[in-house]
Order: structure tokens, then C-alpha cells, then sequence
């Protein structure tokens, strides 16, 4: 998958990066191996790392509001790192609301929250 670099165990957290050139076959793909990751195992949370994304589309805003959903509903909160500033003025500007999605300045902090919760 070249959209996905890897989804790694971090604690009782899955770190899932998101690449640029991410495509509908790999978000189901995606969606797929998340899922039973985080059903298989002790997963308290997920962190999007999208530092990789420059810039971003409502398709790449579907697509972490998707991962989210299916996150929440297996009972593990999701966190967004590595988000730039143009990212966050971009889905803003295409009116994108994500409630169920919190955001981390880094992985140690997305962690962080996770412990505390």
C-alpha cells in the first residue's frame, strides 16, 4: 500500500500514518486491517499521523472522519498529530466538522491524553 506507510503498536495505541497519494482501494484496505487490529487487540486509542499531507480535499477529510467512526464504534478514541497549519485552515475552509476527533501537537502527547483517560 503506498498511501499507508505502516500501522504500528505503540503502548495500547495503533500509530497509523497517512501519505499523500493515498487511494479509495487503500482506505478499504485500510479500514479493513484497522479494525481487526483494534478488535484483535487491547487498542485504547488511534493516532493519524498525517504530517505527511501538505496539503488536503474532502476526500482526505472523508477519510479520517471514517477511520475515526470505525475507531469509535470498537471502543477507541482517535487522535490527530502532525497536523500543519494550512491543513487545519484548509478543513476549516471546506466547512469539515470532525467531533470525534481530537487533535495532538505529537505522538508523546497523543499518548499522553491516552494515559489519562
Amino acid at each position: 500500500m503506498a498511501g499507508v506507510t505502516s500501522i504500528n503498536l505503540v503502548e495500547h495505541a495503533l500509530l497509523v500514518s497517512i501519505q499523500d497519494d493515498i487511494t479509495d482501494t487503500e482506505i478499504l484496505e485500510l479500514q479493513d486491517r484497522l479494525s481487526t487490529k483494534i478488535s484483535e487487540n487491547r487498542i485504547d486509542g488511534v493516532i493519524l499521523d498525517i504530517s505527511a499531507l501538505e496539503i488536503v480535499d474532502t476526500f482526505v477529510g472523508r477519510v479520517i472522519a471514517q477511520l475515526a467512526g470505525i475507531s469509535r464504534l470498537l471502543a477507541a478514541d482517535t487522535y490527530v498529530v502532525g497536523m500543519r497549519p494550512t491543513v487545519a485552515v484548509t478543513l476549516v475552509e471546506l466547512g469539515m466538522y470532525l467531533p470525534e476527533i481530537r487533535t495532538a501537537l505529537s505522538l508523546t502527547h497523543a499518548l499522553a491524553q491516552l494515559r489519562r483517560v
